[in-house]
């Protein structure tokens, strides 16, 4: 099992880094008070591995819980509970900037100065700091490169390397453009199986549409230049620190030509490597009397 403890000056990028040990897979818990740290990492391993990575951020926020912390991490060692320290840091300068950028108050300096705060945040994390088995300063580190620097830290050998997860979605406009959606694109402009009487029956995951919607060379002409397109794209959003894609092409019901484009767009992604899964939202939606196509 790794235990991660996440502490550091209030500021310094906790959050960032929590959301990127999640990322990792690992079962994260913001602000979980010191005092229970001991029953929380007994049931963990009580999980026989079922729960074997996990990450706990502990920091000023607990206020006089924070005092018991030290208790609680002699209790795991005498239990022999392996532990890991990361320490998020940063300048004064840098922290107080960000609080104004920010608006919020320091936990420390509800009423005064943000620099009083900082410095008896600093003060009272100082021996917390000096048993760190890591510590990042991120004074000068954008989102993505504190990312990058978890991620070589935490990401275990012989894990599966952090990718950017896709969607691919089918939809029909008639029922609403999904709302998670970071890409979208028409297909309307394919011809339209709906209006061939031996075909209408039929969706996008059989033969008789996809031969259909595949003979047009405008249909090969998109698909070669939008699967370019993905192929692009889809590092620079992973290098902005992105891990979810969700694509989404419609046609007008989300039967038959959106249904098609998305199965052949996820096979040529998932061909190149790509960690991608598949859904048709629409396809069964005109069959449960979803209403007519147009």
């Amino acid at each position: 099992m790794r235990f991660v403890i996440v502490t550091g000056l209030s500021g310094a990028g906790k959050t960032q880094a929590i959301r990127s040990l999640e990322d990792l897979g690992y079962f994260c818990v913001d602000n979980l008070p010191p005092t229970l740290i001991p029953k929380f990492a007994e049931a963990c391993y009580q999980t026989e591995g079922k729960i074997d990575r996990i990450a706990l951020v502990i920091d000023i926020r607990g206020r006089k819980f924070f005092d018991d912390l030290f208790e609680s991490l002699n209790y795991l060692k005498s239990k022999q509970y392996r532990y890991e320290i990361l320490f998020l840091d940063a300048s004064d300068e840098v922290l107080i900037k960000r609080y104004k950028e920010t608006r919020r108050k320091h936990p420390l300096a509800q009423q005064g100065r943000i620099i009083d705060g900082i410095t008896l945040e600093r003060a009272k994390l100082k021996e917390l700091r000096d048993r760190a088995d890591n510590i990042i300063d991120t004074t000068k580190l954008a989102t993505r490169e504190l990312r990058e620097k978890i991620e070589r830290i935490y990401q275990e050998e012989g894990q599966i390397e952090a990718q950017l997860s896709i969607t691919i979605l089918s939809f029909g406009f008639k029922y609403g453009i999904p709302v998670d959606s970071d890409l979208v694109v028409d297909v309307r402009f394919l011809p339209n199986p709906f209006y061939i009487p031996e075909l209408k029956a039929f969706s996008g995951n059989d033969k008789q549409i996809q031969d259909y919607v595949f003979s047009f060379k405008e249909t090969q002409d998109f698909l070669d230049k939008y699967t370019d397109m993905l192929n692009f794209l889809i590092p620079y959003y992973f290098q902005e620190g992105k891990r979810q894609l969700i694509v989404s092409i419609g046609c007008t019901g989300g039967r038959h030509r959106s249904v098609a484009i998305a199965n052949e767009i996820y096979n040529r992604l998932f061909a190149a490597g790509g960690r991608v899964t598949l859904e048709h939202r629409d396809i069964n939606e005109d069959v449960r009397g979803g209403g007519n196509k147009l």
